[in-house]
C-alpha cells in the first residue's frame, strides 16, 4: 500500500496477511484523485470514507490536506492496522470509528462534501448506497458521492448520477 501524493507521499505500508480488505489498486487510486483534484480544495472538504478497509483513500486524503475525515471500519484487524499507521503518521485530522457503516449513516446528523463508498463487493446493500446516502440527506450541498463497485453494477439511470469511470478491473461512480 503507498500513498501517491501530498505530505506523506511515496510512503509504504504492508497490511497484515489476515487484513480483510481488497485495496482500491495505484491506478484506480491516482486515477480518482486527478479527477478530484481538479475539482475540490481538499483543504476544505469534510470527507466520509464509509469502508476504510486498509485506510489507503482515508490517508490519501489526510495526505492531501484535508482537515475532517471521518473512516468507519468494523473488522478488527483492519482497524487495528488502520490505527497502527495513523499513529505511525501522527496523523491527528482522520477520525476512526470502528462500527457498522449502515448503523452510523442511520444515525449521523451530520453532512459531509464527500463521501466515499467502497463495500465488499459481494454485499447485499451496495446497489442502495446512493439511496440511503441521499435519503439521509448526507452530503452536504454540492458535495459528492463515489461508489467504487464492480463492473455488474450500473447506476446511470440514478437521479443524482454524474459520471462513471473506471480503471481496469475499478468502476467508479459519482453522484451529486
Amino acid at each position: 500500500m503507498r500513498i501517491v501524493s501530498g505530505e506523506f507521499k511515496g510512503r509504504h505500508f504492508t497490511p497484515p496477511k489476515n487484513l480483510n480488505a481488497r485495496p482500491t489498486t495505484d491506478m484506480a487510486k491516482e486515477g480518482l484523485f486527478d479527477i478530484l483534484s481538479n475539482r475540490i480544495d481538499f483543504e476544505e472538504i469534510s470527507v466520509l470514507d464509509m469502508f476504510g478497509g486498509t485506510g489507503s483513500i482515508s490517508l490519501e486524503f489526510a495526505s492531501r490536506g484535508c482537515q475532517q475525515v471521518t473512516l468507519l471500519e468494523l473488522n478488527s484487524v483492519n482497524y487495528a492496522f488502520i490505527r497502527k499507521v495513523m499513529d505511525e503518521l501522527k496523523i491527528k485530522t482522520v477520525h476512526t470509528y470502528k462500527t457498522d457503516s449502515f448503523r452510523y449513516i442511520n444515525s449521523c446528523k451530520s453532512k459531509f462534501d464527500l463521501i466515499f463508498a467502497d463495500p465488499p463487493f459481494g454485499h447485499k446493500e451496495l446497489p442502495n448506497i446512493p439511496d440511503m446516502i441521499f435519503e439521509k440527506n448526507l452530503l452536504a450541498d454540492g458535495g459528492l458521492l463515489i461508489l467504487e463497485h464492480p463492473k455488474e453494477y450500473e447506476f446511470s439511470s440514478h437521479p443524482h448520477f454524474v459520471e462513471h469511470r473506471h480503471y481496469g478491473h475499478v468502476n467508479f461512480t459519482f453522484f451529486q
